[in-house]
């Protein structure tokens, strides 16, 4: 329906109008904030990913981080997730930073696993600053054998 129809031909009210179209429009297209935060957390986590005879092996590089520091869960019954958060070392009186280069903040990374994952059966180890997630592997379904029928005489 035509607005002037409605008596509602006025530069506030088209103002307004147009106000509110823009902030529709950029809260469907934009991401949250959540996904931001969790896209530039991921892409700072870099992940060494090897497959072994009877695991799946997940390295990750944790310098100066402690057990606490660092959670390692699975999701959605496949989905392997470590993630934690490096805090910067508090200010002390006096001190006074001429540079800062190693990275803080929250990181995390999702795997999914693939069907023959135990996620019953996964350990984490972090030694020297490495973070290494052990997933072992199912057994291999054991081939079915034919099924014998016994043949009666009538």
């Amino acid at each position: 329906m035509d607005i002037r129809l409605m008596g509602l031909d006025s530069p506030l009210f088209n103002t307004l109008h147009h106000i509110m179209d823009d902030t529709t429009d950029k809260n469907l297209n934009a991401p949250t904030q959540t996904y931001v935060r969790d896209a530039r957390a991921m892409a700072a986590t870099p992940v060494d990913v090897k497959e072994y005879p009877n695991s799946y092996v997940f390295v990750v590089d944790m310098p100066g981080l402690k057990s606490g520091d660092i959670k390692v869960q699975v999701e959605d019954d496949n989905v392997l997730l470590i993630s934690g958060e490096r805090k910067r070392e508090e200010e002390k009186e006096g001190v006074k930073y001429l540079k800062m280069e190693r990275r803080v903040g929250k990181f995390m990374r999702k795997f999914v696993l693939p069907e023959n994952a135990n996620v019953e059966a996964i350990s984490a180890i972090c030694q020297d600053g490495v973070l290494t997630v052990t997933v072992n592997k199912l057994p291999p379904p054991e081939p079915k054998k034919p099924k014998t029928i016994e043949v009666k005489i009538a």
